[in-house]
């Protein structure tokens, strides 16, 4: 009896400690996954942006253009201006971070990590190879910033920055080549995001593009984009430089001569100016809003708002710029000088010209080209016309200040002063025997009789001196000489007694009075 009531009880005990355990587990396999699939569907696809070139403020001034909504010229600039994240951009390769948002401002598209780096030494080369993996590869996408401020090194610069990344493609493994070739190759058979109708032909409404000479002749496995900031700089250039149109349209037609060989996209921005910097980049990283469509259109009119997209430009609309310009010269001479490793920039470019190539010495260097024409004007006070060899005068000059001038001046004085005190003290005057002037019969021997016609007289000048000298004289003694004291007393004492002799005269009467 007892082995029989222990069994019931001991089959309903494991009963229940099985329902629980079976509950239990069912329920955590279920919230796991449910968590999993949230985290799966929250989770921001990543892209990767590399900044090459410029200043840390250069680079700052980008991210917040990025950053801003300038997509609408209505807005005010205050709200344009985005929340940028921390940047870390004063040592070595520097990074931050961007979530791109939708065009409502609450949706975020994608989250971008923008690495940053502002000079072109193989140094840096180390720490830019793990950005380029074979998974990162389709979701990255490189920028080079230049600045108006000093056009005249921008071939210079853009030549130094591709020698860089092509040392660093170069040393990437096989498998990272391939999904680089493969990126390359859709990227030349598809326009993204370009309007087809701005470029008017039928092929690229159908997606096809021809590839025409000077094209993705040196593609670098990535998406490119030059980024020329602060066109408001222009004015400056014209003012102070003497610039015109034609230099303007040379860096424009040459930019896009060197850029159609890689591919790569071109953009004029300006600080707080509505522009199309979002769309330029969103197509190149591939990131597409929900609510707006993406549409890029080609500029080229206004010299301050170019933007030239991937697959859009060839050498037959870059001719239309300026007519009589050498792209076939110009392509194959940058094909010949990016293979070279990077070069450290120097400031105004002097010694990295004398120390340059033989092709660049013989003229027939890309960038020999682009800075004959373009020249700095710390080593020139002139810029040639495109084609000649004639410069031009500034319109205006630097002056210093007038306080500042003066003190210079007076110091110059001063230390002059000083000098001549001290010659003065270290060579005393010679003593003459004779004075020349004392001896006028040895003066006169050299000198002769003075002579001068006066009316149809001959007159003698030494005659005529002394004539006046004697009339002089005779003047001076023939004036009184003044009288002492005691002189005008007698004198008066004299008239008095003549005038009393003659009212005492005897037998006499006073001269009026009548006779008797």
């Amino acid at each position: 009896m007892s082995t029989s009531s222990q069994n019931p009880r001991t089959r309903s005990s494991t009963g229940n400690n099985s329902r629980p355990s079976s509950k239990d587990g069912p329920k955590k396999n279920i919230w796991s996954s449910m968590l999993d699939s949230a985290a799966t569907g929250k989770r921001l696809p990543e892209k990767n942006l590399l900044i090459l070139g410029g200043t840390p403020e250069s680079q700052r001034e980008f991210l917040e253009a990025y950053s801003a909504d300038t997509s609408d010229s209505s807005t005010s600039n205050e709200k344009r201006k985005g929340k940028l994240p921390p940047v870390a951009n004063q040592f070595a390769l520097g990074y931050t971070y961007l979530d791109v948002l939708d065009a409502d401002q609450e949706d975020t598209l994608a989250r971008v990590s923008a690495y940053l780096l502002s000079e072109p030494s193989l140094s840096f080369a180390p720490l830019l190879k793990p950005l380029f993996t074979p998974q990162s590869i389709s979701e990255t996408s490189v920028v080079i910033l230049l600045d108006w401020s000093d056009p005249w090194t921008w071939v210079r610069r853009l030549r130094e920055w591709v020698r860089l990344l092509r040392h660093v493609l170069i040393s990437l493994d096989d498998e990272t080549k391939v999904v680089m070739e493969e990126n390359m190759t859709q990227w030349r058979e598809r326009k993204k995001g370009i309007d087809t109708t701005s470029t008017g032909s039928q092929a690229a409404s159908s997606g096809a593009v021809v590839i025409g000479p000077g094209e993705w002749d040196e593609g670098l496995g990535v998406p490119l984009c030059v980024v020329c900031q602060g066109t408001d700089k222009m004015e400056k250039l014209e003012r102070e430089h003497g610039w015109h149109e034609e230099e303007f349209d040379f860096i424009h037609q040459f930019m896009r001569t060197l850029l159609v060989k890689h591919g790569a996209s071109l953009i004029y921005t300006k600080p707080f100016q509505a522009n199309n910097l979002h769309s330029v980049l969103h197509s190149s990283l591939g990131i597409h809003s929900l609510l707006k469509k993406l549409s890029l259109k080609a500029q080229f009119i206004e010299r301050d708002k170019i933007l030239i997209p991937t697959n859009w430009d060839s050498w037959a609309k870059i001719r239309v710029i300026r007519e009589g310009s050498n792209l076939e010269g110009i392509s194959t001479a940058w094909s010949i000088e990016i293979q070279d490793p990077p070069e450290p920039l120097t400031n105004g470019n002097d010694e990295a010209q004398e120390e340059g190539t033989a092709e660049e010495d013989d003229g027939t260097s890309a960038v020999n080209i682009y800075e004959q024409t373009i020249k700095d004007p710390k080593r020139s006070t002139s810029i040639a016309y495109p084609g000649s060899q004639q410069g031009r005068n500034k319109i205006e000059v630097d002056t210093t200040d007038m306080q500042g001038f003066l003190t210079k001046q007076l110091e110059v004085l001063e230390q002059l002063k000083i000098e001549d005190e001290k010659d003065r003290a270290a060579k005393k005057a010679p003593q003459l025997e004779m004075s020349p002037l004392e001896d006028n019969s040895r003066v006169n021997e050299h000198i002769g009789p003075v002579q001068f016609n006066m009316g149809g007289i001959q007159v003698d000048a030494d005659d005529m001196l002394q004539k006046i000298k004697d009339r002089e004289a005779n003047r001076s003694q023939r004036k009184d000489p003044v009288s002492s004291p005691g002189d005008e007393k007698a004198h008066n004492q004299a008239l008095a007694n003549f005038f009393a002799g003659l009212v005492k005269k005897p037998g006499g009467s006073p001269r009026g009075s009548p006779s008797v």
